[in-house]
């Protein structure tokens, strides 16, 4: 099911952040308007983090997370957050508010958990096709042709070569 689905898609980031060095991880790319790689991955990072972490509260706000430099700087650390949240996205399905701040105004929405984690991972796949962009002069590091693609994408392509 997702679980299964947003599993896959974190370790397809993990393979890929175990390939690089600090100065790739950390190496401003012109084609991602100077952001890194790492700040791409912290981002992917605190989203899941913000929802499991407010999953008891059943209140989520995007725009409250941490902004740790410690992810977009640190390969192994960004790993072991990766790892945490892996085993802790599997949770029953409750109903829940997504709030944010729009114009200086908070405001809220119903959603559910599982509504926010299929967020999660689409949002996820996006942020890996920017890094994929960011590798394409990097030829020593692998990554699969599916990296950063959704999995409709795929099941499209599929159906098309048959």
């Amino acid at each position: 099911m997702i679980y299964r689905s947003v599993i896959n898609t974190l370790s397809e980031l993990t393979d890929l952040l175990n390939q690089l060095n600090t100065q790739e991880y950390t190496n401003h790319v012109n084609h991602l308007s100077n952001a890194t790689i790492g700040q791409h991955t912290r981002h992917i990072i605190e989203l899941f983090q913000c929802l499991i972490n407010n999953y008891e509260t059943g209140t989520v706000n995007y725009d409250s997370r941490l902004r740790n430099r410690k992810i977009e700087t640190d390969i192994k650390y960004a790993v072991a957050c990766i790892e945490s949240i892996m085993q802790s996205i599997n949770k029953v399905d409750i109903e829940m508010l997504l709030e944010q701040n729009l114009e200086g105004q908070t405001k809220q929405i119903k959603t559910s958990y599982l509504r926010e984690l299929f967020y999660n991972l689409e949002h996820c796949i996006h942020h890996q096709a920017l890094i994929k962009v960011a590798l394409f002069d990097n030829s020593k590091i692998l990554v699969s042709k599916n990296f950063g693609v959704a999995p409709s994408t795929i099941q499209y392509r599929n159906a098309c070569v048959q």
